[in-house]
């Protein structure tokens, strides 16, 4: 075949790629049967060198490349026929938007047996109640998926909401049981006769619980009755899980790195890299660590300098790379005129009269809000002091890594968690709630000024306030029945932002438990 078709080929595999990749921000990676990339956390970086179309992933974990040969899309899943270097065999990869990848009939299958399943523990664990209106039909009137199989266990006049989940489903799933839980609560205390609905049961697969028990063991247990219990093994045994202390939280705090230590190490590159952009003016510049720094515009983030190894050897050199979203690629002199190409197409798509179908206008919209809030916090609440404003703070627990929207104080020193949505979800009172937890526990332990965090600022021992802040026309209609289950010792507001929030942060309504 001809060099020029050669190459024709190459890039229209790369075209299909990154068109694919840029409007999946959440898909994963399956090689082998397995998942080896969440591009959530991972990266990628696509090239033509040599007339061949290489695809380069890579992790904390993992890092693989591999040679694109052919692509077929097929829903929201991309087929790649991928030579591995050295090896003459083709093999496939796939990436998926959706995480849970079995087949719709697959799906159903898992659910109604599942549900049969969960009969036989009731009847099993729970003698003399009765089982009614068990189902895992969707209802979207009232926000009801089909992976939650539910009914109402009765018992004379005492009557138990119970929620089950399986565990072929997803661990966003399986954490999002208790919202779901606490709608079908409300549900059955509405709609059940001649019966009082005491509380709540969830059964949850055994290891992917905690999550879950974190925020049960954090709502207002003077409102309901909370039992969590952890399905094992094919044996269909059960463990309640302890929720009577809502201060048994596994988590860990990353330390706040010095900015201005960071910001002085990397000055040059910092410096190369406002240069290509032509303006610094609102390009947001934070240390991610002591060895790694991100650019963003807008939230968005576009580039990041860090120390990497040299290859061959054990010395660190400074590399630069740039990319919107996961998609990544080194920065070179070749490559300078694609960072200038990237930052003005940044700057024209992402501003509040940009073009609205523009994939740079679209992504990660809640980064773009977080920004404009991290630049005038007091926006949502006069109280609350600009000084000292941190943004996607980490907070590890055993299985997953938190990030805090946006941590501050009020002028007083009383802590302040925000979460943040750009969009309807469903489940933002008990996102809330989970990192509240986190940052009180961490509070109480007096590990945020330990870790770096509010130097100079003597803070409150009262509990931190929370704040939940979306477009006044996106939050969730089942919000207001999931803030019923919150503790009073929650100070927590909803605020409504404004639908052209690009163009200013302002509150359109404010709503709270008093």
């Amino acid at each position: 075949m001809p060099p020029a078709a050669t190459h024709s080929i190459a890039q229209t595999l790369a075209r299909t790629l990154e068109e694919f990749l840029g409007e999946s921000h959440d898909a994963v990676v399956i090689e082998d049967g397995l998942v080896t990339f969440d591009l959530a956390n991972a990266k990628f970086s696509i090239s033509t060198e040599n007339d061949k179309c290489l695809l380069h992933l890579w992790s904390d974990e993992r890092n693989i490349v591999r040679r694109v040969e052919d692509a077929k899309q097929k829903k929201d899943c991309l087929q790649l026929e991928v030579r591995k270097f050295g090896q003459g065999k083709p093999t496939t990869i796939e990436i998926c938007r959706e995480r849970d990848r079995r087949t719709p009939s697959a799906k159903k299958a898992a659910r109604a047996a599942y549900q049969r399943f969960l009969s036989a523990v009731l009847q099993r664990e729970s003698p003399g109640y009765k089982i009614e209106k068990l189902t895992s039909a969707a209802d979207l009137a009232h926000s009801f998926g089909p992976a939650y199989a539910r009914c109402v266990l009765r018992k004379g006049r005492s009557a138990f909401a119970v929620i089950g989940v399986n565990e072929q489903e997803t661990q966003a799933t399986i954490d999002g049981a208790l919202s779901a839980g606490l709608l079908w609560l409300e549900h059955c205390r509405q709609y059940t006769n001649r019966a009082l609905v005491e509380g709540l049961r969830l059964f949850l697969p055994v290891g992917q619980a905690e999550t879950v028990r974190v925020r049960m063991a954090n709502l207002n247990h003077r409102a309901s009755r909370f039992h969590l219990y952890e399905v094992i093994g094919n044996d269909s045994s059960l463990r309640e899980a302890d929720i009577n202390d809502g201060g048994n939280i596994a988590t860990r705090l990353v330390r706040n790195h010095d900015q201005a230590a960071t910001r002085a190490r990397f000055e040059g590159a910092i410096a190369r890299v406002l240069r290509l952009a032509g303006s610094a003016d609102e390009v947001e510049i934070a240390a991610l660590s002591p060895g790694e720094m991100a650019f963003r515009w807008r939230g968005l983030e576009f580039a990041r300098v860090r120390n990497a190894l040299v290859p061959g050897s054990f010395s660190q050199q400074q590399q630069i790379t740039f990319g919107a979203g996961a998609y990544e690629t080194p920065l070179t002199e070749a490559t300078e005129p694609f960072l200038r190409d990237l930052v003005s197409r940044m700057m024209l798509g992402r501003r509040p009269g940009g073009d609205r179908t523009d994939l740079l206008w679209h992504m990660q919209p809640e980064r773009w809000l977080e920004s404009l809030l991290l630049r005038d916090i007091q926006a949502i609440d006069a109280r609350l002091d600009p000084e000292f404003v941190y943004r996607q703070v980490p907070a590890f627990a055993a299985s997953d890594r938190a990030m805090i929207d946006l941590l501050t104080c009020t002028h007083d020193g009383r802590l302040a968690v925000i979460e943040v949505k750009a969009s309807e979800d469903l489940h933002l009172p008990l996102q809330g709630l989970d990192y509240w937890a986190r940052v009180n526990w961490h509070h109480q332990r007096g590990e945020f000024q330990k870790f770096g965090y509010f130097a100079g600022r003597e803070l409150s021992a009262d509990p931190p306030l929370l704040y939940l802040v979306a477009p006044a026309l996106q939050l969730h209609p089942a919000t207001d029945a999931q803030l019923k289950y919150l503790p009073e010792k929650i100070e927590w507001q909803v605020l409504g932002v404004n639908e052209d929030w690009r163009n200013g942060v302002r509150v359109i309504f404010r709503k709270s438990p008093k």
